[in-house]
């Protein structure tokens, strides 16, 4: 059975930094696409980030790339995210998620192709 939990989220000012942690059961053998997603009150969720197990390869949406990293520590079964620069906009529950495969389209970040998800952790941007 997958399980994913997050940690690290809260209340941060503006221009700070934050580093999101989702620990991962379950998925301890094949290729795997695990990816951030986050929802920010009121509006759809999106795909902000992942990272293919297969090949290393990361991927970012627009609006965050330069300021988001995806890692992932194998022997801690941890996945990271980590944001600089943080704005208001930011502020939003932020999500991982994770499926088997994703040679091809973990890159896409698209919420349908998951199939595993944590329970959310707040961040929150003041100005």
């Amino acid at each position: 059975q997958v399980r994913m939990v997050e940690s690290g989220g809260g209340s941060v000012q503006a221009g700070g930094s934050l580093s999101l942690s989702c620990q991962v059961s379950g998925m301890d053998y094949g290729p795997a696409c695990m990816a951030w997603f986050r929802q920010p009150p009121g509006k759809e969720r999106e795909g902000v980030a992942a990272i293919y197990t297969g090949s290393g390869g990361t991927y970012y949406a627009d609006s965050v790339k330069g300021r988001f990293t995806i890692s992932r520590d194998n022997a801690e079964n941890t996945l990271y995210l980590r944001i600089h620069s943080l704005q208001p906009e930011d502020t939003a529950m932020y999500y991982c998620a994770a499926a088997r495969g994703g040679l091809g389209w973990c890159g896409y970040v698209q919420s349908n192709a998951m199939k595993f998800w944590g329970k959310g952790t707040l961040v929150t941007i003041s100005s």
